[in-house]
Order: structure tokens, then C-alpha cells, then sequence
């Protein structure tokens, strides 16, 4: 392969090593807040089981755990992959240092041979005596000087490409032990979820005896939690309606309807802002797991029995403190039931809510930054705090995972 071909594919294959690189990083962070994630899990999931609680709640913890769990194998999967992919490249680039360190030693050997048979000074007199000129002579002169530093060049070009190649090998050994090492971890990792299944399934025959009971438990929470949701929506499309007059009275905007608002000047910056922050938000709580995802989801018990989120709900730590994901405006203070309250902010023509509050730290009317204090999560009578987080873009409601960072 010729020598500019062989530079090429070096680059590409340096700049995918660099990209690479950059990847696991990520996926380490992730694998920690995985683990993180899995911790807390754990740690609700030992708390309910030593106060006796509901027996479908450790289910339903227990079925989070396994998620966790097998998101943790996945990101784990991808990093064998990129650490494949790695030691792949660095193989190549070992097999081109061993083909150009075999031809510069050849090379050396051949000149060191030629350099033996005409090493006498003799013979170099001889070979510039015997010019025919004076410029002969001098253009002999240099070629046996040049002769001489090409020899020395060859020689410590050789000495570098022998250090690059003990270095790649290095390299090489490390990854293969990382490789390994990863390997194990996805064992355990496999036959720790193994074994969540089993518990799982054990605990979901056990519980199913009173089926009737908790079916019937559970479609009183669901009339319960699509009641909140019809109370948030007609609260959302007020909001909507409240800024679109405020609008239109002023001459500010138009273009809006009952279920999309009309943005001002300063509404579409903050919209914009918004919007371009998805995928970058930060969690409603400081730390917790997603213990319900969203949208349309079977049962962790009865897999007929279809629950609808129109959010997610966050398990976090008792005592702990809902926060605002952006800036924006308090359009609504919601007493919800008599345990649960909730805070609405717009953020230009997006909407998020954080319910289950026991207690709420701002007013309507309000602007808060990021990251601001909004109140207190209520912990239930089975010692679970449990957030409500829904993200709305006018009436329309979105996946909260698609706008929160790693969720």
C-alpha cells in the first residue's frame, strides 16, 4: 500500500480512537448514575420491605430494579463494543509499525553491509581521488556526508518506531484486561438480574391471591390519577386562554388558541431557550430514580391491567425538595387532594408540573431560575416519596425523558 494511503488511514483511524474515547467516557458517567440509581432503588426497596408496607409497592420496586438492571448490562454491552473497536484500530496500527520497522531494519542491514565493504579510508580517498574534477569531487564529498547523517537518521527512526511499538503494546495488554475486566462485570450483572426475576416472580405468586383486592386498589388510584390529570389540563388550557387575552389586549401577539398560546417578543426567547435545552434539563430532585416511566405501561403484577402516566414519577429520599428544571413564571399553586399539592411554571409555550408536594416555597406569579426550590415531596404511608414530574408543550404532553439530562 503506498505511503500516502497508509497516512491517511493512520488519520481516520486516530480521529475514531479520539471519538471512542470521548464515548466511554459518557457511558462511564452514565453507568454511575445507573448504579447510583440502583442504589437508591435498593435502598427504598429495604426500607418498605422492613416496614411490612404493600406488597405490590415492593413489586413495583422490585420491577424498577430489574429495569435499572438491564439498562446497566446494555451501557455495559456498548462499552465492551467501543473497547473492541479500540483494540481493533490499535492492532492495526501494531501490524503497520511491525511492517515499517521490518523494512527500515532491512534497509539498515543492507546499508551497514555496503557501509562494511567500503569502510577503509582507503577506499573513501580512493573514491574522491578518482573524480575526474574538482566538482566531482565535492559532489562526492557531500554524497558521503549525506551517506553517513541518512544512516544515523535510519538508525534513530528505527530506535522511535521500536518505542511507539512497545508503547501500542502496552496499550494493547491494558485494554485486554479491561476487556476482561468488563466481561466479568456483565456476568454479574447478568446473573444478578437472573436472580431479580426469580425474586420478582416469586413475589408477584405470592401477592396474586389477592388479586381482587389489589386490582381493585389499583383502578381506584388510576380513576384517582386521571382525575389530577383533567384538573392539570383544564388548569394548562386556562393558562393558555389567560395569556392569549393578555396578548391580544395588548397587541403584544396573535396566532393563539385554546390550546396553543401565543407568544410575546420575551415568551419566544424563553420558549426558545427552552426548547433548546432538551435532552439538557436538569432532574425535578436533586437525586432519586424513575420508579414509574411514561405513557402507556402493563402492570408489574397483572400485565393486562394497562397503566397510563402522563409524566414520570421520581422516588427520591425522604424530606427531599421538588426544583424548577428551567426558568420561568408560577402560573398556578394546585391543591390537588389534601395531601397533594402542585406547582405549575410556563416557560414560554411549555408547561412543567411537580406534583405530590406536601408543602410549596413560591407564589403564583413568581419567577424562578433554575434549579430553584419549589417545595417539599410528600412521604405516603408506605414511606415512599414519590415526585410527579409532567412536561407539556402547550396542551400537548411529552416524555419527560426526552427533555431531562440521562434519564
Amino acid at each position: 500500500m503506498p505511503k500516502f494511503l497508509l497516512s491517511i488511514l493512520f488519520l481516520c483511524l486516530t480521529s475514531l480512537v479520539w471519538g471512542q474515547e470521548s464515548q466511554q467516557e459518557k457511558l462511564e458517567q452514565r453507568k454511575a448514575q445507573i448504579l447510583q440509581e440502583i442504589r437508591e432503588n435498593e435502598s427504598q426497596l429495604r426500607s418498605v420491605k422492613k416496614k411490612e408496607k404493600s406488597a405490590v409497592t415492593v413489586v413495583m420496586l422490585q420491577a424498577n430494579k430489574i429495569k435499572l438492571q438491564e439498562k446497566l448490562i446494555k451501557t455495559t454491552e456498548k462499552q465492551a463494543k467501543i473497547l473492541g473497536n479500540d483494540m481493533y484500530i490499535n492492532q492495526v496500527k501494531i501490524n503497520k509499525l511491525k511492517k515499517e520497522l521490518e523494512v527500515l531494519k532491512e534497509d539498515y542491514a543492507r546499508m551497514i553491509v555496503k557501509s562494511y565493504k567500503s569502510r577503509s579510508e582507503e577506499s573513501r580517498a580512493m573514491f574522491l581521488l578518482s573524480s575526474e574534477n574538482f566538482l566531482q569531487a565535492y559532489k562526492r564529498a557531500q554524497y558521503m556526508k549525506q551517506y553517513s547523517s541518512f544512516r544515523k537518521m535510519q538508525g534513530e527512526e528505527i530506535k522511535s518506531k521500536s518505542l511507539e511499538l512497545q508503547d501500542y503494546n502496552g496499550r494493547l495488554a491494558i485494554q485486554k484486561k479491561e476487556k476482561q475486566k468488563i466481561i466479568a462485570e456483565r456476568e454479574k450483572e447478568r446473573l444478578a438480574l437472573e436472580k431479580q426475576k426469580k425474586e420478582q416472580l416469586r413475589l408477584v405468586n405470592a401477592i396474586k391471591k389477592d388479586k381482587n383486592k389489589i386490582m381493585a386498589a389499583i383502578r381506584k388510584k388510576q380513576s384517582e390519577t386521571k382525575a389530577i390529570d383533567r384538573q392539570i389540563d383544564r388548569l394548562i388550557r386556562e393558562a393558555i386562554a389567560e395569556a392569549n387575552r393578555k396578548a391580544a389586549k395588548d397587541g403584544t401577539a396573535t396566532g393563539g388558541s385554546s390550546s396553543r398560546i401565543a407568544l410575546t417578543a420575551e415568551a419566544k426567547i424563553l420558549a426558545d431557550n427552552f426548547r433548546a435545552n432538551k435532552g439538557k434539563l436538569p432532574w425535578p430532585v436533586e437525586k432519586g430514580f424513575v420508579s414509574l416511566g411514561y405513557g402507556k405501561q402493563p402492570h408489574p403484577v397483572y400485565p393486562t391491567l394497562v397503566i397510563n402516566n402522563s409524566g414520570v414519577e421520581i422516588t427520591t429520599d425522604t424530606g427531599a425538595y421538588a426544583r424548577s428544571v428551567f426558568a420561568g413564571e408560577v402560573t398556578n399553586i394546585m391543591v390537588l387532594s389534601p395531601v397533594n399539592k402542585a406547582v405549575m411554571i410556563q416557560h414560554g409555550d411549555c408547561f412543567t408540573v411537580y406534583q405530590n408536594l406536601s408543602s410549596v416555597s413560591v407564589s403564583k406569579g413568581d419567577k424562578v431560575g433554575i434549579k430553584q426550590n419549589l417545595g417539599k415531596i410528600r412521604t405516603n404511608s408506605e414511606g415512599k416519596t414519590v415526585l410527579k414530574f409532567t412536561i407539556s408543550q402547550n396542551a400537548t404532553y411529552n416524555n419527560p425523558a426526552s427533555w431531562l439530562y440521562n434519564m
